[in-house]
């Protein structure tokens, strides 16, 4: 169970007229609109029935067979799966909303320190691959953006790249005449691990999930990878809940279990709220199949927030956003009062009535996560890098905060 902040001393409660007295103070048109969201999480929660502003678009044909699972074999060389079998430890990057598309300035700062990662640091400890949280590149999914967006940034990525999509790479421009996710299918969901043909010059291929949603199985952990869709708030067919259900109940009983799914549960950033409708499904899901992850990772907002909040049988389990992957300057920033609390130290931060709590955020750093699983634990620490044009030095970089899983 993730360990949490035990004094409650330093906890703090906001209401909703605390969330909305500094909203309401700000100029106004004559005809009473707001001239810019607030960012404050409508109706004050974290969690929220999100407007859909993008359409649901049919999911691809799979290209693997059912039930969509594979192995971390079938990606990575004999040696280094012995190796983690060996040491009984697995390393891997994660974070989402990478595609550059003002400029390649902040992904390029944040792929660097991940190349770094792989550069000094040396097995176990030597991340494996980089699980992608979605929206690989904007504005929308179409081919010609995964060379500028995805193989040029990941040029020097010394690493395996697997992924779930976001709801840009699901977005398609109509003048393209490509049909929703047809780029992600062709670069992520090969049949075969061939040279993809939106690949210029980087020695990557394309990797070969059998699916856009699917399970990868390693020796230590089960992370199962879901695709919410393209509508604000995530959405998913009955089909892939179905599917989400059987692979709960089929997962190794010995290994715990990473949901990976773009769109947040939870979220502080009020124009990218949590979803309501898929902490429904979740939480449906896990009665039906009578198990829960023990951790869950997304993205869309473009920061990084990590709470905790009860699932099923666990207590504390962390959900994070991890958003701040480098798709340009500026990140989500949440409102004065959750930065008021953070300046006071007064964190873990609660909405009123609401169970889950932010235990803690960064939206002025991009970063990544580098998740350790062991036998014991799930070690999941967020790196905040440096701005670029600091000209930072070659480092392996100390995490910004950790939070530990117990197994």
């Amino acid at each position: 169970m993730a360990k949490r902040v035990q004094n409650t001393s330093n906890h703090t409660v906001l209401t909703k007229e605390v969330l909305a007295a500094h909203h309401k103070s700000m100029p106004k048109s004559r005809h009473g609109h707001s001239f810019a969201p607030d960012k404050n999480p409508p109706g004050f929660h974290t969690v929220l029935d999100a407007d859909q502003n993008q359409p649901w678009r049919d999911l691809p044909p799979p290209t693997g067979l059912p039930p969509f699972r594979m192995n971390l074999q079938a990606i990575v060389d004999p040696n280094t799966y012995q190796n983690i079998s060996k040491a009984k430890q697995l390393v891997f990057h994660s974070v989402g909303d990478t595609g550059g598309v003002t400029t390649p300035t902040y992904i390029d700062g944040v792929s660097h320190f991940m190349e770094c990662d792989m550069n000094y640091m040396n097995p176990p400890d030597r991340p494996t691959f980089f699980y992608h949280l979605g929206d690989v590149v904007y504005y929308a999914g179409e081919s010609a953006n995964y060379w500028p967006e995805f193989y040029e940034p990941y040029f020097n990525y010394n690493a395996p790249i697997v992924a779930i999509p976001g709801n840009h790479d699901g977005d398609v421009n109509p003048t393209t005449n490509e049909t929703s996710l047809q780029a992600f299918v062709r670069n992520f969901c090969a049949q075969s691990a061939v040279v993809s043909p939106d690949n210029l010059e980087a020695p990557r291929r394309a990797m070969t999930q059998p699916n856009v949603f699917w399970t990868l199985n390693t020796p230590l952990v089960t992370i199962i990878g879901m695709y919410s869709n393209c509508p604000e708030g995530g959405q998913v067919s009955d089909t892939q809940r179905q599917w989400f259900v059987s692979e709960l109940q089929a997962a190794d009983k010995k290994l715990p279990i990473i949901l990976a799914i773009h769109h947040p549960i939870y979220s502080a950033y009020g124009p990218h709220p949590g979803s309501t409708r898929l902490k429904s499904l979740l939480d449906e899901s896990c009665q039906q199949a009578k198990r829960a992850p023990d951790a869950v990772l997304t993205g869309h907002v473009h920061n990084y927030q990590r709470f905790s909040a009860p699932l099923l049988d666990k207590k504390n389990v962390p959900f994070i956003v991890a958003g701040a992957g480098g798709y340009k300057k500026k990140l989500h920033v949440l409102s004065r009062n959750f930065h008021d609390a953070l300046d006071k130290k007064k964190l873990p931060i609660q909405v009123e009535d609401s169970p889950e709590l932010l235990e803690s955020f960064n939206d002025w750093q991009h970063g990544y996560l580098r998740v350790a699983v062991t036998p014991k634990k799930i070690k999941l620490d967020y790196i905040a890098v440096p701005d670029p044009s600091t000209n930072p030095r070659d480092q392996v970089l100390d995490p910004f905060e950790s939070v530990e899983v117990d197994l």
